[in-house]
This record gives structure tokens, sequence and C-alpha cells, in this order.
């Protein structure tokens, strides 16, 4: 597979045949997997406080003439506490069961919880293959609401410094109508408002780089576009959502490094690390 790459200027200039990862079968079911996956990671672990309902005594006895005796009140077995008493008369109040005020959940949440979701390694590999090819195809793409295709720009692009310069090279990339849908920010319905995370926004494109850069930083003032490297790509990155075909931008140099170290094929070294 061939493509043109784009200049500075917004120009197409010379071919160049993109890797083999671009030629993978499409595999929504495991993109789905690898997305998940990776989105569990993220998922705070929550939990009641140990010990919550159960910081008062409820011991009673049910014995005969015994001190604080339940005996003979008709009573039901339910654990109970002395709210007051007068004299030799005491007024219980249910404790500690579920079914008291006051008392312990039943089957409470558990913080030693583990979400992380396991998925193989190769699966994971060609999960990330499969979205890097649908990053290609057109119709992916338009049914993920882009209004462009996917391209491979100039390494040029990595030295930009400027969340400015980032924009006019958009603009003059033909991302115009892009920039502009992506700007739009909707306030989000439902309690999801009061929790940190008030808006709805929209993804923009992914610009993969060789290397960390200056690009990186500059773009961060930008809505709903991500800079990620080469080495860093992951299944959540290329299809937001578990939805593939998001609208990338591949420097030209990017694409030399996963063609020459065979990225998504073989282990690397981040990877042998762990």
């Amino acid at each position: 597979m061939k493509t043109s790459i784009v200049g500075m200027d917004g120009k197409k200039g010379k071919e160049v045949t993109l890797p083999r990862q671009f030629s993978e079968e499409f595999r929504p079911d495991l993109i789905k997997k690898a997305v998940l996956a990776q989105q569990s990671h993220n998922i705070q672990a929550y939990g009641t406080k140990e010990g919550a309902g159960l910081r008062q005594s409820a011991f009673i006895t049910k014995r005969r003439k015994h001190y604080k005796t339940t005996y003979g009140r008709g009573q039901s077995r339910t654990p109970r506490k002395v709210l007051s008493r007068k004299g030799m008369n005491f007024h219980y109040v249910g404790a500690v069961a579920p079914n008291t005020v006051g008392g312990r959940v039943s089957h409470p949440p558990k913080a030693a919880k583990i979400w992380d979701l396991k998925i193989n390694v190769q699966e994971r590999r060609k999960a990330i293959r499969s979205a890097i090819a649908a990053t290609m195809n057109a119709a992916l793409v338009k049914r993920r609401g882009h209004t462009t295709e996917s391209f491979v720009v100039e390494n040029t692009i990595e030295d930009l410094k400027k969340a400015k310069d980032i924009h006019d090279f958009l603009t003059k990339a033909g991302l115009e109508k892009e920039l502009d849908r992506i700007a739009i920010k909707k306030i989000r319905a439902g309690k999801g408002k009061n929790r940190g995370r008030p808006y709805r926004k929209k993804k923009g494109p992914l610009l993969v780089v060789s290397k960390k850069c200056a690009l990186i930083t500059a773009a961060r003032n930008l809505q709903g576009i991500d800079v990620c490297t080469v080495k860093d790509l992951n299944a959540e990155l290329l299809a937001p959502g578990t939805d593939a075909g998001r609208l990338t931008l591949w420097s030209d140099k990017a694409l030399e490094i996963m063609e020459k170290e065979a990225l998504f094929y073989t282990q690397t070294k981040k990877e042998t690390k762990k």
C-alpha cells in the first residue's frame, strides 16, 4: 500500500510505501477486547471502610434471669444494643445486622477487588496492528465522523513548538472542518457534570511521532488532539471507545521505525523490562 507524504505547506509530495502493519485484517472483536483491557487499568479501587456498621456492641444474652436479658420479651433474634433504660427496663434497638439502622451492608464493594482485565500478548499486538490498519480505511474513518482521511506528514512536523503553528499546519493540510468539529464542547447530561467531567468533547486527529519532541507539549492546548510516539501506541489511542478508524497523521520517520523494528510483531525492550 502506497500513499503520498504531505509537506508543511499542505501539498502532497513523494510517495511512500506503508509498513506491513497497515495490511492487517480488520478485527473489531480484538480491538474492543484490547481497549477494554487498557481502560480497566485506570479504574480506581473503591470499597466500604473496614468495620463500618460494626462499631458498637450488640451482644445481649437470651438466657433467663440474666442482666440485660431479652428473655420473655417476645422480640425477634435481631442483634440489638441498649438505647436507654429506666431501672431494669431496657429499651433496645437493632444494630450491626444489615436490616437495622446504621448496621453493616450485606455485600459491600471490596477495595481488594482486582479490576484489571487480562489479554494475551499476541492478541493485544494483533489488535494494535488491526487498529493501525483501520486508520487508513477511508470508510471506517468517515464512519467515526471525521471529515477527512488519514495521511503521512513530513518529519519536520515534530519540530513545531507552538499550538498556533500546529493549528496553521492542520488548516493548510485540509483539516479546517475537522478543527471546527472538535472545537464544539457540550455540557454533559446527568450527574457526571458534578464529578469532574462536566463537558462532552469529540476526539480529533492523532499525531504519531518518532520520538519525544516539542510537538507533544505544544499540542496540549488543542482540544481533541492527541500526540503519541510510535512505540507507545495502544488500542485505546487508535480506537477511542472501541470504535476503530481514528483520523491519524503519521510522521514519515515514525513509519520507518515501525518497519525497521517490526513494532507490534516482536517483543520490544519496554515489554522485556516488565
